[in-house]
């Protein structure tokens, strides 16, 4: 695929914080609208509630130290990011030609009635489709999809394909990934060829990413390996071997602990599926997700070099933006620096060919 110089980065972001205050006030059916998350001001910090209860900050009065943009001396309200317009000229900035880009929350709307936090998604699904029709050759928000049974999920997959998606957002650690009833999620991935992302957020049980404290690097440090355990329960089950068009990004996993566990997981099932009695596979876990999985990556130290151990087909780089830890404004030379010594075609997979070719940008 030719691209030239493109760079296209696969998770980028629209947190909470950034979304446009009147988001769901404008969305939301109208017998549902006095319940939707609105922003009440106060001195110290604007907060978005639902249903009288806290989900986040909004705006920049206590979020912007936690920025990109305003640690690269762009001027900030807070919501810079969630205009497409200004978004854009972050990422001509940044020499970014296309953005796949995750919200609104890494940890998911704390909001108790599955039903009243289904139509949240919804309306954020609609706004974002919004937000991608200002430059769709460009931009891609993902939508989120509801996890309380799989007919709902299902259903919004099937809507948000009409509506010209790329791919799609699963908050994992909200289900059993175990449980065989998904499996109607996973044929409905596979039906509509939409990527199905898990991105990291939860999975820890001692550590919290608790802000001005030592729990918030050790978070950091660990968040991107608790996708271990979805992954080998999607590959050992047979939820991608029994969907073969079905495709699974890591969000955020970083590359290092990849190539370890894909050969761990070869050898554990040398050992244990013989005898296994509900399914045994076909072909081995690394096949499978060379075949199906797709890992994306930071900066990460020594994580370019370990591509070729898996194969450059099955990473992709991403900014990061708005992040602190994003590469933005810097990224071309984060890039050159990362990918020093390796062949060209290395880099160019992973920061633009795989992107493209998965979302289908081209």
């Amino acid at each position: 695929m030719d691209l030239g110089d493109r760079i296209y980065s696969c998770d980028d972001h629209l947190d909470l914080w950034t979304l446009p205050r009147t988001l769901w006030q404008n969305r939301m059916p109208a017998a549902l609208r006095a319940r939707a998350p609105k922003v009440v001001d106060t001195p110290s910090v604007d907060l978005w509630m639902c249903d009288d209860s806290p989900l986040g900050p909004s705006g920049a009065k206590v979020m912007s130290q936690y920025s990109a943009i305003t640690r690269a001396g762009i001027d900030d309200d807070g919501y810079r990011a969630s205009n497409p317009a200004l978004r854009l000229q972050d990422m001509d900035r940044d020499g970014i030609y296309a953005s796949v880009i995750y919200g609104p929350s890494l940890f998911g709307l704390p909001i108790g009635d599955v039903e009243l936090k289904a139509a949240c998604l919804r309306a954020y699904n609609d706004w974002a489709a919004e937000f991608n029709a200002y430059d769709p050759k460009r931009l891609s928000v993902l939508p989120v999809l509801p996890a309380h049974t799989p007919e709902a999920a299902v259903a919004e997959l099937e809507r948000c394909a009409k509506l010209g998606f790329r791919g799609a957002i699963l908050f994992v650690f909200e289900i059993d990934v175990r449980e065989r009833q998904w499996d109607r999620l996973w044929a409905a991935c596979d039906d509509t060829r939409l990527p199905l992302s898990f991105h990291i957020g939860k999975g820890l049980s001692l550590v919290e990413p608790v802000p001005n404290s030592w729990q918030m690097a050790s978070f950091a440090a660990c968040c991107p390996m608790q996708l271990d355990e979805p992954l080998s329960v999607m590959i050992y089950s047979g939820a991608l071997e029994r969907h073969p068009n079905m495709k699974l990004v890591l969000a955020e996993s970083g590359i290092g602990w990849v190539p370890y566990f894909l050969g761990r997981m070869d050898g554990a099932a040398e050992k244990h599926l013989p005898r296994a009695t509900d399914y045994r596979l076909q072909a081995k876990p690394s096949e499978i997700f060379k075949r199906q999985v797709m890992a994306t990556f930071e900066e990460e130290p020594l994580g370019p070099q370990l591509i070729p151990l898996v194969g450059a087909d099955s990473f992709m780089w991403a900014s990061d933006y708005p992040h602190p830890d994003s590469t933005f404004p810097n990224s071309k030379d984060a890039i050159a620096q990362a990918f020093a010594g390796l062949p060209p075609e290395v880099r160019h997979l992973a920061t633009a060919e795989n992107c493209a070719r998965l979302y289908r940008f081209e």
